[in-house]
């Protein structure tokens, strides 16, 4: 399961890769130690092979922290968001475990409607757990992201109600498998074993073909206004980003984008997460070449860079105009936990050190944020925000007509950028938007509402680049209803368990 994310992209391993795990649980008789040590080894797999890409924080020499050090800490992230993920597993372990026992007599008589309902539950806890998973602060890899951005055509399923309804196709098609393995000798019927046995193959096969007809379904560009965008990655590594050198080259580099944009007549220019890294106030007050090349050329931009909040900072996208005014800002709201900010600060930061690199304290923005443009209202996403559906959906629902991302991605690994993308795509896909996405190193790329990525930069590479995205207001079921799949599944699964053990 772990080689299924990108940039690995063997999506199809994920329609297999719960199996063994179902197996081991529900085929030998364990203890509960055993139970939690097996879903333990099957969650590290998964999520620490998927999430190894954060190790690639080390070294963090431009920080002033020393190579063990920078070590020990790199480590200490990967262990942590890999056991977080693990936790899930875990839980999921524990609660099928606990509830095929409590419902022993039930369960034990092995038959195809038994099957069925251990693989409604099995599906319904898993999709509740990473609903509740994405709530809180270490959220990444769900089931649902093995799929992104290869199978575009299962992809489509998001639009009904999110990443949960992919989910569900995937553990469907694994517990079923599983359930075929375990009860094969138990089915002396031809006809009903057959049945059984080509069921997962079948609910492959109708989901695949669901999707691709959401998938072919045209995308209409009638009465939907253009907006030329230009994108700018300015390939900054961190090495220098905080530096003299850093900011000369930021400066540079942007302003070089800029005025290069604006002769192919773009109307908007998107930079990445801290692109120009200073408080705003001083990009635009003291006349920095880049604030100057847009007084020229009155074209606006989305600039990233730092906001002040009394005596603190936020990480924000702002948009300035062609006059050299401040149209809107938009303040990041999911900060990166042990990045941006140590979560449970009291405890853990004796242990570690904050690994922001500047001395104030960065705060968060508010959750209802709005972000309009001279261009309509827009969607915002700031880096770690691209895992957070919800935070999307949201915007989509009060009225964002297309999506703008702006990430670093400079701290890891290229496997990180390729999943970054990734989720992008999800999003693009759930709330039927165009998205626009410019990152300091990679991948920065353009995403149509179907998923295709129309163009993507190359890693550590400056780049820019224009083209069209286009203003929707569509609203998927997922926008209008959020995950209510889940919901549907938590009454089924609790109707038919109790209408069982009567």
């Amino acid at each position: 399961m772990g080689l299924a994310p990108a940039p690995n992209n063997f999506w199809w391993l994920a329609w297999i890769g719960l199996v063994p795990l179902w197996l081991a649980l529900f085929k030998f008789k364990n203890s509960l130690p055993q139970t939690i040590l097996i879903a333990s080894i099957w969650g590290f797999g998964f999520y620490g092979l998927a999430l190894f890409w954060i190790t690639g924080i080390h070294p963090m020499s431009w920080m002033g922290v020393p190579w063990l050090a920078s070590l020990l800490i790199a480590i200490f992230c990967w262990l942590f968001i890999t056991c977080w993920g693990t936790a899930l597993v875990v839980t999921w372990s524990v609660l099928m475990t606990i509830i095929t026992k409590k419902f022993n007599d039930l369960f034990q008589s092995q038959n195809i409607s038994n099957s069925c309902l251990k693989v409604l539950l099995g599906v319904t806890l898993w999709c509740s757990l990473e609903a509740l998973w994405s709530y809180t602060p270490l959220w990444w890899t769900s089931l649902a992201s093995t799929q992104s951005p290869n199978n575009l055509i299962i992809l489509q399923l998001g639009k009904i109600s999110g990443a949960s309804a992919i989910t569900i196709g995937i553990v469907a098609v694994n517990g079923f498998l599983a359930e075929a393995i375990l009860i094969r000798k138990r089915i002396t019927n031809l006809y009903s074993k057959n049945l059984f046995f080509f069921l997962p193959f079948g609910i492959f096969f109708i989901c695949h073909l669901f999707g691709f007809w959401l998938y072919q379904y045209p995308i209409n560009l009638d009465n939907q206004q253009a907006i030329k965008v230009g994108i700018i990655q300015g390939n900054i590594p961190n090495e220098i980003k905080l530096s003299p050198t850093g900011w000369r080259k930021a400066i540079e580099g942007y302003t070089t984008g800029y005025q290069r944009l604006a002769k192919q007549k773009v109307d908007i220019v998107l930079t990445p997460e801290t692109a120009l890294p200073f408080y705003w106030e001083n990009i635009i007050n003291n006349q920095t070449s880049f604030a100057q090349a847009v007084l020229k050329e009155k074209i606006p931009a989305w600039v990233g860079a730092f906001g002040k909040e009394g005596n603190s900072y936020t990480n924000s996208l702002f948009t300035l105009t062609g006059t050299g005014k401040t149209y809107s800002q938009y303040d990041k709201f999911k900060l990166v936990p042990l990045g941006e900010y140590i979560p449970f600060e009291s405890v853990l930061g004796k242990i570690i050190d904050r690994l922001s690199p500047l001395d104030a304290h960065l705060v968060p923005g508010k959750s209802n944020q709005i972000f309009d443009t001279p261009f309509g209202r827009a969607i915002a996403g700031i880096c770690y925000e691209s895992a957070f559906s919800e935070h999307f959906r949201r915007q989509a629902k009060a009225g964002g007509e297309y999506i703008i991302t702006a990430s670093n991605n400079a701290h890891y690994s290229s496997a990180m950028p390729a999943q970054h993308h990734a989720l992008d795509v999800m999003r693009a896909i759930e709330t039927d938007r165009w998205a626009a996405r410019a990152t300091n190193t990679g991948y920065s790329a353009i995403v149509d509402p179907r998923g295709h990525t129309l163009w993507r930069s190359q890693i550590n590479q400056y780049a820019i680049y224009a083209d069209t995205i286009y203003r929707r207001k569509t609203k998927t079921l997922y926008v209008k209803w959020g995950d209510w799949l889940t919901i549907v599944l938590l009454g089924l699964s609790t109707i038919w368990l109790c209408k069982k053990n009567r």
